[in-house]
């Protein structure tokens, strides 16, 4: 550039053009400027504050970002980028900014983003410093003084607690799985002659008023069951109907809390797991802390991320290690949008190996009003798509598997339609 620069020059001269001897002379003045004026070396303080650390799903939550010119030159030009967590939506603002900086001055600015499930670090800012010119910068990454990390720990049901019929296969103390036997209960089973030792409150004073005989009601025996829910977390199970909507693994993570308060209840004995690259085991039990232990574990354990798992999924060493975890009695809620033929056999196989399982699926596949009816290829897949997904659904239901096909209802709704079937 320098060495054309003066040959334009020298042409100017001899040919007394100063029009050319001008531009030549422009060109190396400001290659010269850009070699001298180098990116300044600023010593920059950054802190990040967030308005709630542990806000509620769908919150507001305002990033306030700070920079101060710690040190003795002058930033002529500045560009600040905050690293947003890739699951939070920017709602208004911006996360990037630029300004100069003079020193012992300070810049603030601010954006706010939408809360999302589970926990979600800040990645480092980028700051890149430009000289006067332009022409050269300097980049650096830094971690904030301040907030680093927003988590978001949803209720354990956002709405009431779903009643999901089990199998009557249990064993135990009363609780919540009808037998075939007539005993202590709440639903009426028999009527049989009183035996010494009757407790007065089973007897049939109607009866004896009629008959003068002495009968007692027997009741359908319950007992409480065990049960494991099992959340779909493998790459394939974030799966959406668009870019925009929320992955199903969101709508099988709510469906399973929903359950869970629903089985735990009414005297259950129930425990999470995930089908991951990254372990999850929450072995069954009971009780408020309990409860507590679950409700930590679907908002922020890391199997649950609210982005895809980058790890490798290890097929059979995953579902060898849950079976052998799985107690010989407990029953499998698997809450899986079935997006591929891995999660129908998962089912398949649970069931045949002794453990009842439900398949609790949200249909990813269903086609909003509300999108773009152009993107006809976009349809066309989705609907290729549902038409697979429903083939996986039929084929566990003649397998014996029981499967909740939840699509755009309200999962109680959805819950209901299938147990009408279950009970013909």
């Amino acid at each position: 550039m320098n060495a054309l620069a003066l040959l334009v020059s020298g042409v100017g001269i001899l040919a007394t053009r100063p029009g050319l001897v001008l531009s030549g002379v422009v060109v190396i003045v400001f290659a010269v400027a850009s070699r001298v004026d180098t990116p300044p070396t600023a010593d920059l303080d950054v802190q990040r504050r967030v308005s709630a650390d542990t806000p509620a799903p769908n919150a507001s939550v305002t990033v306030t970002v700070t920079v101060t010119n710690a040190g003795n030159a002058l930033c002529p030009e500045l560009r600040v980028i905050d690293g947003v967590p890739p699951a939070l939506t920017v709602e208004s603002g911006s996360p990037r900014h630029g300004t100069a900086l003079r020193p012992g001055k300070t810049v603030a600015f601010e954006y706010t983003v939408s809360a999302r499930r589970g926990v979600h670090r800040f990645d480092p800012l980028v700051l890149i410093a430009r000289n006067a010119s332009g022409t050269t910068e300097r980049r650096r990454t830094v971690e904030s003084d301040g907030d680093e990390t927003i988590t978001c720990r949803p209720p354990l049901s956002r709405s009431e607690p779903v009643a999901l019929p089990l199998y009557d296969h249990a064993a135990g103390v009363t609780g919540r799985v009808a037998t075939s036997a007539g005993g202590a209960g709440t639903a009426f089973h028999s009527v049989r002659e009183y035996r010494h030792g009757d407790p007065p409150n089973r007897i049939d004073w109607n009866h004896t008023a009629r008959t003068g005989e002495l009968t007692t009601v027997e009741y359908r025996q319950e007992r409480s069951a065990t049960v494991v829910l099992l959340v779909d977390a493998r790459s394939a199970a974030y799966v959406a109907p668009d870019p925009d909507k929320r992955p199903a693994i969101e709508r099988s993570i709510a469906a399973a809390g929903a359950v869970f308060d629903g089985l735990l209840s009414v005297g259950n004995r129930v425990g999470l797991a995930a089908l991951s690259p990254t372990e999850c085991w929450l072995a069954p039990a009971s009780g408020t802390a309990h409860r507590v232990r679950a409700r930590e574990l679907l908002g922020t354990h890391p199997a649950l991320a609210p982005t895809p798992p980058e790890q490798s999924f290890l097929k059979m060493t995953s579902l060898r290690r849950l079976r052998h975890r799985l107690p010989t009695d407990a029953q499998v809620v698997f809450c899986s949008p079935l997006p591929d033929s891995y999660a129908a056999t998962v089912a398949r196989q649970l069931h045949a190996h002794g453990h009842p399982t439900t398949v609790l699926s949200p249909d990813p596949t269903q086609f909003d009003d509300q999108m773009d009816r152009d993107e006809s290829t976009t349809e066309t897949k989705l609907r290729l798509a549902g038409i697979e997904r429903s083939l996986r659904c039929s084929t566990l239901r003649d397998d014996g598997v029981r499967v909740v096909d939840w699509g755009t209802e309200p999962l109680r709704e959805a819950v209901a339609t299938a147990s009408r079937r279950w009970s013909k």
